[in-house]
């Protein structure tokens, strides 16, 4: 095929892709004036039989335009999920009185670029016009922020999927008076970057957080000459790569980084394990109050007495009352010695009666409950 005949072909493509993007952007704008309504008139935001009755379609119109139908019907459930997404914290704001907030200042451990910064962003960009994302070198320094007001919340990291359950925000949820009111979720995809493009052979040394060295340990096998260094983190290894401008030096990092610090990305998806997503969650000063009708998980810390059966008294319980439990961890308890602290997630609200019969239970036959909060469940896989 001829060099022009592809270019026209490309270029067509192009105003193919932009007229999609135009359209999505028109629908999320219909879709805030359908959002003013319901809240106006407290409609429920899910209409799971219009939603089939639009999947019925779309399969139908599929065929019709020569598509795969399950491949479309994917590609709009996504589409509504982005909607939903959209319209739950639209509710959560209106019911907690920050629907007139405009600005909101974030804290996370890390620099500009990090991981917990790329989410924070993703989590708040569409709701406020201002998202002031503040880093701090310890996961208890952005904590103590929000504590003093200093910052309105915090976004910390509290599980991934390679590395297991990150203590360290445990252990604050246990000692700090914060409260998760949300959760993030983010699939973590580690690229090799460098201030140009040069060949793997030239590179002598990356440095990267030791947790992306190990998740990404067999590329940097493939590296033989290659010195691999801890730093701080991912994005301050990114900035050192930038400022030195050293070639035969790299960074691990995420792509935002890699924009973030003009950085040319030489290699992607470089971890052992492709499936890598980290959960974080958003710590604030108060609960919030969620409508029942959200898809919510509650988060709370229990203690038991030092007896025979005890937790298995207390997890039945809940079970008793139809909940299911979709986490559950332990960690010493601090100043017991040999006692254990178990955090739980559970699926519902404090706001639905089952969920707030079986935790009056609980604090009745536990030694320590503290509720960490209901929280909207984080949908959708982008």
């Amino acid at each position: 095929m001829a060099d022009d005949t592809l270019n026209s072909i490309r270029k067509r493509i192009d105003k193919l892709d932009q007229t999609i993007i135009d359209a999505l952007g028109e629908r999320q704008r219909v879709v805030r004036d359908v959002l003013a309504d319901k809240l106006e008139k407290s409609k429920d935001i899910r209409d799971p039989g219009r939603e089939e009755e639009m999947m019925e379609s779309i399969r139908k119109k599929a065929v019709k335009a020569g598509m795969d139908p399950y491949f479309l019907e994917q590609l709009f459930r996504e589409v509504i999920s982005h909607s939903v997404r959209y319209q739950t914290h639209a509710l959560v704001d209106h019911q907690n009185k920050k629907a007139n907030q405009t600005s909101i200042k974030v804290a996370y451990q890390g620099t500009d670029g990090a991981f917990s910064h790329q989410i924070a962003m993703r989590h708040f960009e569409q709701r406020y016009d201002e998202v002031i994302c503040i880093g701090f070198t310890r996961f208890d320094q952005a904590a103590v922020a929000v504590e003093k007001g200093d910052t309105d919340v915090a976004m910390l990291p509290i599980e991934n999927t390679t590395a297991g359950s990150i203590n360290d925000t445990y252990d604050l949820l246990a000692e700090k008076n914060l409260f998760i009111i949300g959760e993030e979720i983010l699939k973590v995809i580690h690229c090799l970057m460098a201030p140009k493009k040069v060949e793997l052979k030239n590179i002598r040394r990356v440095l990267s957080h030791p947790q992306a060295i190990a998740q990404c340990s067999r590329f940097l096998a493939t590296l033989p000459r290659c010195h691999v260094e801890s730093y701080f983190d991912t994005a301050m290894a990114a900035r050192k790569v930038k400022n030195d401008g050293d070639l035969s030096q790299a960074a691990i990092g995420s792509a935002y980084a890699a924009k973030l610090y003009d950085l040319e990305i030489l290699e992607r998806d470089l971890a052992n394990q492709k499936e890598n997503y980290t959960r974080f969650v958003v710590v604030g000063p108060v609960e919030v109050t969620c409508d029942p009708q959200l898809n919510c998980k509650t988060s709370l810390i229990f203690a038991t007495a030092d007896e025979k059966g005890e937790l298995l008294k207390c997890l039945n319980l809940l079970g008793d009352h139809g909940i299911n439990m979709t986490k559950l961890e332990s960690r010493p308890r601090p100043h017991h010695p040999w006692q254990s602290l178990f955090y739980l997630d559970l699926e519902g609200n404090t706001e639905e009666l089952r969920v707030s019969n079986a935790l009056s239970r609980l604090k009745k036959q536990a030694q320590f409950v503290k509720v960490l909060g209901s929280y909207p469940v984080r949908e959708g896989k982008w």
